[in-house]
């Protein structure tokens, strides 16, 4: 199923009722289960470069979580990690899922490293077998938002984000995608079409609270990536200011027995090097 434009990518999803909110998500592929957890600012459509080819080995299911791409924005709302992390334990649940892999990027990871969290403490039944994140703020102090970033979650969010246009939207990408791997027009066109779905730029800085979540839960999630058994793996954008090769240097220092892959490219290596990361994916897979 993939769904590389937005007609496939509406007309393939399937709703999901979590708190009386409709979350979009899509499920393909036979095999062990697969979770796809995307960031901020953008949706699971990040993930159509991987989708069709991980479904040959894997059920694959990914979500627009709540306030992202075509799933419900509920505004004001108070948006959270913590919340997220009962989306997707909820969904899984829902489709009688018990064990499974999860793939994740930037904000994904956070929602990620919650949910490892809570299998760590037994506070969940779910199995979770391996997970692998991609760029993303593993550690707090180590994560480098960008100005928009800082000026979007301030006081000044709201009316920022109420005129904040395309164009800016190209000028963040342009200074977190790698040099040689710029991003595509088209990619622009669809992730900022995906953002504004349903007055999508007025929750953006009520989105933007994980990043002091990152800092409260910080201990609670390294210790859970310090101390779990489940295989974990990092793979890197190196040329990523937000969350490159320093990112990548401290969880192969805090991290040391998980897997380590550095890329030469920037913050979305599914969308700026899809071929180098399902091979380092499926090349971690094999070594679980």
């Amino acid at each position: 199923m993939p769904y590389s434009d937005l007609t496939a990518y509406r007309k393939n999803s399937q709703n999901f009722d979590f708190g009386g909110h409709k979350i979009a998500y899509w499920q393909a592929g036979q095999g062990p289960t697969l979770v796809l957890v995307h960031g901020f600012p953008s949706a699971a459509w990040d993930w159509h470069t991987l989708f069709e080819a991980l479904t040959k080995q894997y059920k694959v299911i990914a979500l627009d979580l709540l306030g992202y791409g075509i799933s419900a924005k509920p505004h004001p709302h108070r948006y959270s990690v913590i919340e997220q992390g009962d989306l997707v334990v909820a969904l899984l649940k829902f489709l009688s899922v018990k064990q499974a892999h999860f793939l994740a990027h930037d904000y994904g990871d956070s929602v990620t490293q919650e949910v490892l969290a809570r299998h760590f403490n037994q506070e969940i039944e779910l199995d979770i077998q391996s997970v692998c994140f991609l760029n993303g703020g593993l550690f707090a102090e180590s994560h480098r938002p960008l100005m928009t970033q800082k000026i979007l979650k301030s006081a000044l969010g709201p009316l920022v984000a109420k005129f904040m246009g395309k164009s800016a939207l190209q000028r963040g990408f342009n200074k977190i995608f790698g040099p040689h791997t710029p991003p595509k027009s088209y990619e622009i066109d669809v992730l900022w079409e995906l953002l504004g779905f349903n007055k999508g730029q007025r929750v953006l800085p009520s989105l933007l609270t994980y990043i002091d979540e990152r800092q409260r839960y910080r201990q609670r999630w390294v210790d859970a990536m310090q101390n779990t058994q489940v295989p974990l793996c990092f793979i890197n954008g190196v040329h990523d200011p937000i969350s490159g090769l320093h990112m990548v240097e401290q969880f192969e220092r805090e991290v040391p027995h998980a897997m380590c892959s550095k890329l030469d490219c920037g913050h979305y290596p599914q969308l700026e090097q899809p071929e180098l990361v399902l091979k380092e994916f499926l090349h971690f897979q094999q070594q679980c």
